[in-house]
């Protein structure tokens, strides 16, 4: 029993912490009445803070008059289990919203956050990268770009094109990020002040099991899981033909790695092969192209087969991030596995 004790997982409902200017809200956590943040892989994560307020005899209210909770004020939300936490997501303040009904007793304060890459969308630049004489490279601008927010890039960041000469940018540095991330067919994450700039990682480590009817250990409460045969299993672009005027078609499948026991396209149902067409590119390089087709079949491929879940708090004691893997065990031999 002692050794059962000992090798038993830590249990603890799951505690939301906040910081403000680097300190925890302390003083507000007893007008904080819920707390919701979304995030995900091609968009940026956001939080929305939802507190009651009370106004004193003074006529100062507790919450919007406590000169925390400001526009552009740095902002991290964590999730803490037991003793250990863990980082949810992490910005800066975005918009602050007063609603003052009728009832003085139902005044409430929203605020809405947005991750780091807001500063990132402040100014817009007019700008060339890499010249004839002096290329310049993916690894190199975001660099230079992230460099001017204190923000680091992702150790395991990989580096895009090089030798890249006349790249315009004509944009506010997330959009320009953006572009630079589906022409490489790469993913683009800001996490805990660190810039993901890579393809998705699906050679990672997986985060701990969701069990599904698995008796006492269940830590998944519900689950709906999702195949979508109306999908395309590849892209088609057109290139230039080697003569005349005609074009070349190519068709571009997925280079992604099996995460299943099997092939989760149609392709063993026995019907004609179903790719979508890119639409057409006016003087875009046959690499280009074939570099964009290739981006847009792994992103197809991808969500394929998804699911929602409701994962109990208590017995999950772990952040879910966005863009790595999760073991789904309980759902058979045909949909349970790593997505």
């Amino acid at each position: 029993m002692l050794l059962d004790f000992l090798s038993a997982k830590e249990r603890a409902p799951a505690e939301c912490l906040v910081k403000v200017n680097g300190q925890e809200i302390t003083a507000l956590y007893p007008f904080l009445l819920e707390i919701t943040v979304q995030c995900g892989r091609a968009e940026a994560a956001t939080a929305s803070l939802t507190f009651e307020t009370r106004r004193d005899e003074l006529g100062r209210w507790t919450v919007q008059d406590a000169e925390l909770l400001t526009p552009w004020a740095p902002v991290e939300i964590h999730a803490a289990f037991g003793h250990r936490t863990e980082e949810v997501m992490r910005g800066y303040i975005r918009e602050v919203k007063l609603d003052t009904p009728q009832d003085a007793g139902a005044t409430q304060v929203r605020v809405e956050c947005q991750d780091d890459s807001i500063r990132l969308d402040r100014e817009h630049h007019r700008k060339t990268w890499g010249s004839s004489t002096l290329p310049s490279s993916d690894r190199l601008l975001l660099m230079e770009i992230l460099s001017g927010y204190g923000l680091l890039p992702h150790p395991k960041n990989e580096g895009g094109q090089d030798r890249l000469v006349g790249i315009a940018q004509d944009d506010t540095d997330i959009k320009f990020l953006k572009s630079r991330a589906e022409f490489n067919g790469y993913e683009l994450i800001f996490r805990e002040g660190l810039v993901y700039f890579g393809p998705m990682r699906l050679d990672a480590d997986p985060a701990d099991t969701l069990l599904i009817y698995a008796g006492a250990d269940t830590n998944c409460l519900s689950l709906t899981a999702h195949v979508n045969g109306h999908q395309a299993d590849a892209v088609a672009y057109n290139s230039p033909a080697e003569s005349g005027n005609g074009v070349s078609p190519n068709i571009e499948d997925h280079t992604l790695t099996v995460l299943g026991l099997q092939m989760a396209n149609s392709r063993a149902a026995g019907v004609d092969l179903f790719f979508w067409q890119l639409s057409a590119e006016v003087s875009a390089h046959d690499h280009c192209l074939q570099d964009l087709a290739q981006h847009k079949a792994n992103k197809l491929d991808i969500i394929l087969v998804h699911t929602d879940d409701d994962l109990d708090r208590t017995f999950y004691s772990h952040v879910l991030q966005a863009d790595l893997l999760v073991v789904m065990d309980g759902l058979g031999d045909w949909l349970s596995g790593t997505y």
